[in-house]
């Protein structure tokens, strides 16, 4: 594990990138999937969901979705596709889901539902409710919210802990701060850890997680993830069935204003410590691996994290699964990095999280 902190000094790349701008305009843009070589889907946390393409104007929102209820951190959040996309044109998107009469309760959490994109690119079809948080929460923080589709066809979703329900990360009958894993119909995987536990929601994949918006498949497989911590203590993790990653009960951050929280703890028998961590807190967001050469053979393979407090995206250097060095790209950008891709061409791209939000692609500077 490796910390980094006001201190340290980071990696400076002879790399030198530009940024072009696809999109422009949007109401602080959550996500991008791409469903073709040029074009992608775009969330705005606001509720629409567009498609955007370099030289051409955003289309109206798509229509179909489900009713989502925005507020605070909450909205439409993130999408991507299906890995047969070209064959079946299905999506899964995750968005803030309020009480109702099939959900039950009160509150709101996190759910994430299944669509077949139309041929004309204008509404979701089909649109099926895969999985609902349990239990709803009057809360307007910490949904989580990324979705990976995992080698074997399934999907795992990351979830928050609702901020103020954070105790519940450390137990099994609730979602709160929790990675789950389900199937594409929504029905549970057998080989899940916690089937068959008495007690145990069998969604569970690993529990011990405060808010996690950054989620991606590494080189090796398995899934990576990071966490927001509370002040300090921004985690990377790769859940593993059954493992339990600490909060609240190990942290390297403290209480916002100061202070311990609980015990003060950074380690405990039975809990994993984070792969790397950020004190202070960066308020990571979007995560995507690169595995092309487009930008020369240093960054290959290399993790890329955007930093919603500081406006900058993270270059990582991984080396036996552990992370080595870290340089800051786009010192200037002055703006929220919400999420990273790797689109078709190889390149990476970036979502600001603005008022007036933009799409932009890093291209290689001569």
């Amino acid at each position: 594990m490796m910390c980094m902190t006001s201190g340290d000094a980071f990696a400076q790349s002879t790399n030198k990138i530009r940024t072009e701008v696809i999109a422009q305009g949007l109401d602080h843009p959550w996500a991008v999937a791409f469903i073709d070589s040029n074009r992608m889907l775009v969330t705005e946390r606001s509720g629409n969901m567009r498609i955007a393409q370099a030289g051409a104007a955003l289309s109206a929102p798509l229509t179909g979705l489900p009713k989502i209820e925005v507020g605070g951190q909450g909205g439409l959040l993130d999408v991507i596709t299906d890995s047969r996309f070209t064959d079946n044109r299905i999506i899964y998107f995750c968005y803030s889901e309020e009480a109702n009469s099939h959900t039950g309760g009160s509150g709101n959490s996190t759910a994430l539902a299944s669509a077949r994109l139309s041929n004309d690119l204008k509404k979701l079809e089909q649109v099926k409710v895969l999985f609902s948080q349990q239990p709803k929460f009057a809360s307007r923080a910490h949904f989580g919210c990324r979705i990976v589709e995992n080698n074997d066809g399934t999907l795992f979703l990351t979830l928050g802990d609702r901020y103020s329900r954070m105790q519940d990360a450390q137990t099994l009958d609730n979602h709160h701060g929790k990675v789950i894993r389900i199937r594409k119909d929504g029905s549970v995987p057998p080989d899940n850890p916690f089937v068959g536990t008495v007690g145990a929601l069998p969604e569970i994949w690993s529990i011990g997680h405060r808010n996690s918006q950054g989620a991606t498949l590494g080189p090796d497989g398995r899934l990576w993830m990071h966490e927001h911590g509370p002040q300090g203590g921004d985690e990377i993790n790769r859940p593993q069935a059954g493992k339990n990653y600490g909060w609240p009960i190990i942290t390297y951050g403290e209480n916002y204003g100061g202070g311990k929280i609980g015990a003060g703890l950074t380690t405990k028998a039975g809990m994993e410590q984070p792969l790397y961590q950020w004190t202070p807190s960066i308020a990571p967001s979007g995560m995507a691996f690169l595995h092309s050469d487009k930008y020369g053979k240093a960054w290959q393979g290399n993790l890329f994290v955007g930093s919603l407090k500081f406006r900058y995206l993270a270059r990582l250097e991984i080396k036996d699964g552990k992370v080595v060095q870290e340089e800051r790209l786009l010192p200037d950008l002055e703006q929220r990095v919400r999420d990273v891709r790797v689109g078709p061409d190889g390149l990476l791209y970036i979502v600001t999280d603005e008022a007036r939000g933009q799409v932009l692609r890093l291209v290689p500077a001569p």
